[in-house]
């Protein structure tokens, strides 16, 4: 009991500083003139701080050390509590918004999904566009990051924290959790700006710069028009996305480590980033070219163009859209969808399995041809010239197994509930994965609020599920986490 009020005494503190986010929208409906709006954002910071700091005194004497088991516990309270305060701005400025709809939104922005249930973006508040790239933003390295550089200053220890919302990204960067999280942040931050002024450069508004460098960089897939990037029409402004998405679904150790040393040699050394790579690069080329033969595109360069921007998006699970993919021939979205499962790098802002546990996965399959016809050789697994535990390689195969059952589980669940199999499969993959965008009724060119609101939430814990990583939050559901 009093290891689970220290939880409430640190939830309390993050709310606080989860209320001080709220001041960027502040800025931006000043600048705008939106004084409606503006007191908005006053009452739901004054309310988020309100009940963050009343959490933090009823517990204080409960102040210390969490434990691992306790980590967890955390991790999945921020995960649902900070978009419940996050809905609170959307359900002021929006008329006719459900707390359902609101809460689908901003867990969509947190956990870097993209998918969403609002129309008429273009015509929506500067200020509210701002707050939902920002959550976008905040959700991409992960606020628990951010969370873990503070705690320490406030007497809490952070690394159970780090280690149990992403088991696969302690990169060991440095000795210390705290310095490695702001180094990872201060990366962020970088590329995040430079994004900015190349999407300026490039031809969009200083609102649509920051808002689409927020979404790229956290592979979130928000955007400030119902046509997505479709809107701009602009093949400079799609090409400086591809880049930094591909930037975005790269480890940022690595990002950090080419910076800290001054050489892009790092890259070379980075096996798993050269899969990503590789895979994109050519999954581009062959769907250019299939869509080139089917003649949904005059040219090979018009293919090209299309394909590898949405090809792009949703296999690093960004969710934006240039086209609706929904009218290709079937076979290019669901390659993209497959992408979007294996193909961001461990450590980025990208979701789904992961690129290291596909290329595990896909050794331990040769492991196994080995075994078969030399039943006595020895035959270690390595990536990169490192050795991989067998450990590890039992904990991938865990992992792979829950997250094919959790989708498999999700999707009959939709489907029970009277969506057709395209719809109810690509939202739940679309989903898991943080990708954004389906087919079908929550395709590209509609989105989610199609949907009733049992099937909203249904969608909104696969997004939780997904950017937990699975394991953090089915763990809670185990009795053994629950025993002493």
């Amino acid at each position: 009991m009093r290891r689970a009020l220290t939880v409430f005494n640190v939830l309390g503190l993050l709310l606080v500083v989860f209320s001080i986010t709220y001041i960027m929208p502040v800025i931006c409906a000043l600048m705008n003139g939106e004084i409606a709006v503006l007191w908005d954002f006053a009452m739901a910071m004054l309310w988020t701080f309100c009940s963050g700091a009343l959490l933090w005194i009823f517990t204080r004497r409960y102040k210390g050390e969490l434990s691992v088991r306790h980590g967890y516990l955390l991790v999945v309270g921020m995960w649902t509590a900070m978009p419940a305060f996050a809905t609170l701005p959307l359900l002021l400025a929006i008329d006719h918004l459900s707390f359902t709809d609101a809460y689908f939104e901003t867990m969509s922005g947190l956990s870097t999904t993209g998918a969403t249930v609002l129309s008429g973006l273009d015509n929506l508040s500067p200020s509210i566009n701002l707050w939902r790239h920002e959550l976008s933003w905040l959700g991409g390295m992960g606020i628990i990051v951010l969370a873990v550089a503070i705690l320490p200053l406030l007497g809490i220890g952070g690394r159970q924290l780090f280690k149990a919302e992403m088991p696969m990204k302690d990169s060991g960067l440095t000795p210390r959790i705290t310095e490695t999280a702001r180094n990872l942040w201060f990366v962020y931050c970088m590329i995040t700006l430079v994004c900015v002024l190349m999407l300026k450069l490039a031809g969009m508004n200083w609102l649509d710069a920051i808002c689409h460098a927020f979404s790229t960089m956290s592979l979130g897939g928000f955007s400030t028009h119902d046509a997505s990037i479709g809107y701009f029409n602009s093949p400079l402004i799609e090409f400086v996305m591809i880049v930094f998405m591909l930037l975005a679904a790269m480890n940022f150790s690595t990002h950090f480590l080419a910076l800290r040393n001054k050489t892009l040699r790092v890259y070379w050394h980075d096996k798993e980033g050269l899969a990503t790579l590789g895979v994109l690069v050519l999954s581009s080329l062959g769907i250019a070219f299939f869509l080139w033969k089917q003649g949904t595109y005059p040219n090979f360069l018009t293919a090209l163009r299309y394909a590898s921007f949405n090809l792009v998006s949703i296999a690093t699970d960004c969710g934006y859209s240039s086209t609706n993919f929904n009218q290709w021939p079937i076979f290019a979205p669901m390659w993209m969808l497959f992408l979007s499962c294996v193909t961001a790098s461990s450590g980025s802002t990208g979701g789904g399995i992961k690129m290291v546990r596909t290329m595990i996965l896909f050794k331990q399959a040769g492991r196994e041809f080995i075994k078969l016809l030399h039943p006595s050789a020895i035959n270690p697994m390595k990536i990169g010239g490192d050795v991989v535990p067998n450990n590890i390689v039992f904990a991938v195969l865990g992992f792979i197994f829950l997250y094919f059952m959790t989708a498999a589980t999700l999707i009959f669940v939709l489907l029970i509930s009277g969506l057709d199999f395209i719809t109810a499969f690509s939202a739940i993959i679309a989903c898991i994965n943080n990708a954004g965008p389906g087919l079908n009724a929550v395709g590209p060119a509609a989105n989610y609020s199609i949907l009733t609101d049992f099937q909203t939430w249904v969608c909104t814990l696969a997004m939780l599920i997904g950017r937990l990583e699975i394991f953090t939050f089915l763990i809670l559901f185990t009795p053994r986490f629950w025993q002493r």
